[in-house]
C-alpha cells in the first residue's frame, strides 16, 4: 500500500465511523456506500477491519479521550473525535505498525482540513502506542437499559453473552448443494491455502477461523458459496422434509440468504419471497440469479395479506422477524449505538402482526417457523406465549438441545455458542 493510499484509507475510515457515531448511520449501508470507492481488495479488507475494531473498542477510546483529553470534545470535534478512534483502533486493537499507522492517521487530520490539530493527534496517537487503552468490561458497550434486559432474561448467561458480542465472528460459509458436495468443496478450499472446518449437524455449512472477503472464496461469482452464519443455516432444517413443489412463504426475505438455502436444498419449491423495502429486495435478486436459483419476489408490507396474497394457502410460512438484532452485535455492533428502549414495544407488535399474518395463509397440517436474532425474551419467548394464547390451534413442534436453550416452547442460541451467532428458534404446525 502506498503512502497516499493508506492515508485515503483512513480518511474513507474517519467518514464512515462519523457518520455511524455521530449521525445515526448503519455501518452497513456506509460500508456499503464506501467500498466499492476502494480499488485494492487489500485496502477494503483494512477500512472494513478499523471500522469494526472501533466500534468493538469504543468504551476503552472513550475512555482515553475523557482521561487525556484537557476538556471534553464538543459536537464540533465530532470528525475529530472520529479520527482519534481510528487512530487507537488501528494502535492498539489491530496491533498495526505504528509508524504507518500514526504517519497515515497524523497526515489525515490535514487533508480533513485540520492542519492546526496535527500536533495534538500525534500526541495521543503516541501515548495510546505507549500505554494502550484504560480497561472496559465488555457490558460497559452495552446501554444500561439493554443491558438490563439481558441480566434480566439471561442472569447466568449475562456475562458471556457480552463477552462473546465483542469477539470478532468467525467467517461461515454455505455450499451450494446445487453446485456440489461440502467435501469438494473442502479440497478446493485447501487446495488454494484456505485452512475449514466442517462442523457436524450443518450438512452446508464450513467454518473459517481467519476473516475473508466472500469474493476471495473460490467459485463465489458463481454461485458456488455464500457466507452465512452457522446459526442462520440451521433455519433451513426447520422446513426439510415438505413434499417436492410446497408452496412456500418467506415474509422477510431479504437479504435473501435463508430463502436460497431452501431453495439450494429442493429447487422443486414453489417459494414467495417479500419484502417491505423494494431495494433489499433487488439485492435479494442479485442474490437468486448468483446462486442459481429461482423464486417469485414481491415489495410488499408482509402483515397486510391483502397486498400481495391470492388467497392460496402456503404449505410452509417462514417468518424471520424485524428485531432488536441483540444476538449479532460481533457481526453489527452498531446495533448497541443505534438500539432504543422504546424499539422493543414497536418490534413486538410488528412481530405479533406478522405471525398473526403467517397463521391466516398457512394451510391446516402446515407448518410456520419463527426466528430472530435476537436474544430478548419479548421478542422470543413472550412473542411465542402470547402468540399460543390467541391460536390455540398451533401445536409446538419440540426442538432438541442441539437447537440452544429451551424457552417458552422454543430455542435460544447464545452469542458465541457452537461459534454461531445468537439466534432464537420456533416451529409450529397448524392442527
Amino acid at each position: 500500500m502506498s503512502g497516499q493510499a493508506g492515508v485515503a484509507v483512513r480518511v474513507l475510515a474517519i467518514r464512515v465511523v462519523d457518520a455511524v457515531m455521530h449521525r445515526g448511520r448503519s455501518l452497513k449501508a456506509e460500508l456499503a456506500s464506501t467500498l466499492p470507492q476502494i480499488e485494492d481488495v487489500r485496502d477494503r479488507a483494512l477500512l472494513e477491519a478499523i471500522c469494526f475494531s472501533v466500534l468493538r473498542a469504543r468504551t476503552q477510546s472513550d475512555a482515553a479521550l475523557a482521561q487525556w483529553m484537557p476538556r471534553p470534545l464538543g459536537p464540533r470535534d465530532n470528525e475529530l473525535k472520529a479520527l482519534l478512534h481510528v487512530g487507537f483502533a488501528q494502535l492498539v486493537v489491530l496491533e498495526l505498525p505504528a509508524h504507518a499507522a500514526v504517519s497515515a492517521t497524523v497526515e489525515a487530520v490535514r487533508v480533513l482540513g485540520r492542519p492546526h490539530q496535527d500536533k495534538l493527534v500525534n500526541a495521543l496517537l503516541r501515548r495510546a502506542q505507549r500505554e494502550g487503552l484504560p480497561a472496559s468490561a465488555p457490558e460497559a458497550a452495552w446501554p444500561a437499559w439493554l443491558r438490563g434486559q439481558v441480566r434480566k432474561d439471561w442472569p447466568v448467561q449475562a456475562d458471556t453473552v457480552f463477552a462473546e458480542s465483542q469477539r470478532e465472528a468467525p467467517v461461515w460459509l454455505r455450499v451450494n448443494r446445487q453446485h456440489g458436495r461440502r467435501d469438494a468443496y473442502l479440497q478446493r478450499l485447501a487446495d488454494v491455502g484456505l485452512m475449514a472446518e466442517a462442523p457436524e449437524g450443518l450438512p452446508d455449512a464450513l467454518l473459517l477461523r481467519e476473516p475473508l472477503a466472500a469474493t476471495a472464496l473460490p467459485g463465489f461469482a458463481q454461485g458456488d458459496v455464500s457466507v452465512q452464519d452457522g446459526a442462520a443455516q440451521r433455519v433451513a432444517d426447520l422446513l426439510d422434509g415438505l413434499p417436492a413443489e410446497a408452496r412456500v412463504l418467506d415474509m422477510c426475505a431479504a437479504p435473501g440468504g435463508k430463502s436460497a438455502h431452501l431453495l439450494e436444498r429442493d429447487p422443486t419449491r414453489r417459494l414467495l419471497a417479500l419484502d417491505v423495502d423494494a431495494r433489499r429486495l433487488q439485492r435479494v435478486r442479485e442474490t437468486f440469479d448468483r446462486l442459481g436459483v429461482h423464486a417469485e419476489l414481491k415489495a410488499a408490507d408482509a402483515a397486510d395479506p391483502s397486498a400481495w396474497w391470492n388467497g392460496e394457502p402456503f404449505d410452509a410460512v417462514l417468518l424471520d422477524a424485524p428485531c432488536s438484532a441483540t444476538g449479532i452485535v460481533r457481526r453489527q455492533p452498531d446495533v448497541l449505538l443505534h438500539r432504543r428502549a422504546e424499539d422493543l414495544p414497536a418490534l413486538a407488535r410488528l412481530q405479533a402482526r406478522l405471525l398473526d399474518t403467517a397463521w391466516q395463509v398457512l394451510r391446516p397440517g402446515g407448518r410456520l417457523v419463527y426466528t430472530t436474532c435476537s436474544v430478548l425474551r419479548e421478542e422470543n419467548a413472550a412473542q411465542l406465549e402470547a402468540f399460543r394464547a390467541r391460536h390455540p390451534s398451533a401445536l409446538v413442534e419440540p426442538l432438541d438441545e442441539g437447537w440452544g436453550h429451551p424457552d417458552a416452547g422454543g430455542r435460544q442460541r447464545l452469542p458465541g455458542e457452537r461459534d454461531m451467532d445468537g439466534f432464537f428458534y420456533a416451529a409450529f404446525r397448524k392442527a
